[in-house]
């Protein structure tokens, strides 16, 4: 549906493009920051091509509707930046610049994300010519300066098995005043590898383009290529996609928990939760063979039924590390000394989480029933509720709470679905060929928040634009701003509340 100034659209339902309106920059400007201002949130920003220029889409969404509005722009090789009047504007427009070469004017600090060359050849929102390389005005850090100010580096190689990631802290004393968290190490050209003639290699590139989330995202592609190609998908099949994608939340959820825990120096439930959360992977690998359920999911249903005595043994795996994991949060949750280090600590309004356009367990601990399976419902979602748990603090201690009450919510869903499986098919159904000219958003409800996908195809059916939004790429600057005014030893606890993803925000 047209409206005057975007269309409307829905979770896995395409729209032609010649229903979204080409708007001017000025009135595209003023409908995204006034449409955010007014409780809604940006979902995604970003570039396409079209014709010899990038036309810009915007994804707009609100509380009171299940649906988006999406509009358009020609920017040209500049336009007036978004970010001085919404502030969850500015990574999306820095992306841009970096992708594309059009320069958002007036961005208060506009620099690389992924330190990329442009998408465009001869275009460069930094004034570089090819070849040239990143000038260091481009790329330097945010500096405090006074008596008794120090900064320190951390990153982007850090101990042990981890991603890397760099976090420049500005300092008093042990107080920081400012965190600036620089990414872009993990950057693979993911989005580029996604345009194109549809392929099953594209899933295996989503799969891994998060590790710990290859359901969630695999899920949005498989639902937004099914919208796309009209190709029906079982209830059965609905189903067993809900239980991966439960199980993926549960294992990751008490796996941060007791990383939380070890944190704070608590080891009982620190290696507990380092036990339990392999069992439930295992749950996982024993139904399609691997831990982190690559190749489970399909569009047009899932490569792996589940057969009677499957279903038993996931069941029975379930109750009894169901068991073991309650008696673990039980201990942490009822030691005075921890929830004493948990409680007021990097803590979050629910004002600077609307601001920021928070998504997930973030959204949630601030007291924001922000949720894709209430919000925007798909597949099994359509006609199963999950109770949303939230929390009013907004500290780590609220944060852990929301992923203890979404440990027993999703595995009371588990249960009942394995117990109640629909009988029929959930094999693969052939493929067809994507509708021509059209734009679909695929949201999922992964384990860290908002999964979005983007996906416009061109005349012949090819994709022409893949955009992927991982929910870390709302939620990192939560993590700075968590940090403000606390020690700086909070920090492992504070990223652990979090705990984003670095290659998830680099694609």
């Amino acid at each position: 549906m047209n409206t005057a100034c975007g269309a409307q659209a829905f979770n896995c339902i395409p729209v032609h493009l010649s229903e979204i309106p080409v708007l001017s920059l000025a009135l595209f400007r003023e409908h995204v920051v006034r449409r955010v201002a007014e409780n809604g949130r940006l979902v995604s920003l970003f570039g396409s091509p079209c014709g010899s220029g990038v036309r810009l889409y915007a994804v707009l969404g609100t509380a009171d509707s299940g649906g988006f509005t999406v509009l358009a722009a020609d920017p040209g090789d500049r336009y007036p930046a978004l970010t001085p009047d919404c502030a969850q504007a500015s990574w999306f427009e820095r992306e841009i610049a970096e992708q594309w070469g059009i320069r958002p004017d007036g961005h208060p600090w506009l620099k690389p994300l992924r330190f990329h060359r442009s998408w465009r050849a001869g275009h460069d929102a930094w004034g570089r010519g090819p070849g040239e390389p990143i000038e260091p005005s481009v790329t330097e850090f945010y500096r405090v300066e006074g008596e008794e100010v120090h900064e320190v580096a951390v990153g982007p190689v850090h101990a042990g098995i981890i991603e890397p990631g760099h976090f420049r802290f500005q300092c008093h004393g042990e107080n920081v005043m400012h965190l600036e968290i620089s990414l872009g190490y993990q950057h693979r050209g993911i989005e580029r590898r996604l345009t194109g003639e549809p392929s099953p290699r594209i899933m295996h590139y989503l799969e891994a383009l998060a590790g710990d989330t290859s359901i969630g995202h695999g899920l949005a592609y498989c639902q937004g290529m099914e919208a796309l190609t009209r190709t029906p998908v079982s209830f059965r099949a609905e189903e067993i996609r809900g239980i991966a994608l439960e199980l993926e939340r549960l294992a990751n959820h008490a796996g941060d928990l007791g990383a939380l825990s070890g944190d704070v120096g608590y080891l009982p439930t620190a290696s507990f939760c380092g036990r339990l959360r392999g069992d439930l992977l295992n749950i996982t690998a024993l139904a399609c063979g691997n831990r982190f359920g690559r190749g489970w999911l399909r569009p047009g249903g899932v490569a792996w039924d589940l057969t009677p005595d499957l279903l038993g043994q996931m069941l029975d795996r379930l109750d009894r590390t169901s068991r073991d994991l309650n008696g673990a949060l039980e201990l942490l949750f009822n030691s005075p000394s921890v929830m004493a280090r948990f409680e007021e600590t990097g803590a979050l309004t629910p004002a600077l989480c609307q601001e920021l356009g928070l998504v997930g367990v973030a959204a949630r601990a601030c007291n924001v029933g922000r949720d894709v399976r209430f919000e925007h419902p798909a597949g099994i979602y359509r006609f199963v509720s999950i109770p949303l748990t939230t929390w009013p603090t907004g500290d780590v201690f609220a944060r852990a709470q929301v992923r203890r009450g979404e440990i027993r919510q999703s595995t009371h869903f588990i249960r009942q679905r394995l117990e109640e499986l629909s009988e029929g098919s959930a094999c693969t159904a052939p493929a067809r060929r994507p509708v021509a000219d059209s734009l679909v958003i695929s949201l999922v409800e992964g384990w860290r928040g908002e999964i979005c996908h983007a996906i416009i195809t061109g005349a012949d059916g090819r994709i022409a634009r893949y955009k992927v939004v991982d929910p870390s790429f709302h939620n990192w600057m939560g993590l700075a701003l968590a940090l403000r005014g606390q020690q700086i030893s909070d920090f492992p606890l504070c990223n652990k509340s979090f705990n984003l993803s670095y290659c998830g925000f680099d694609l």
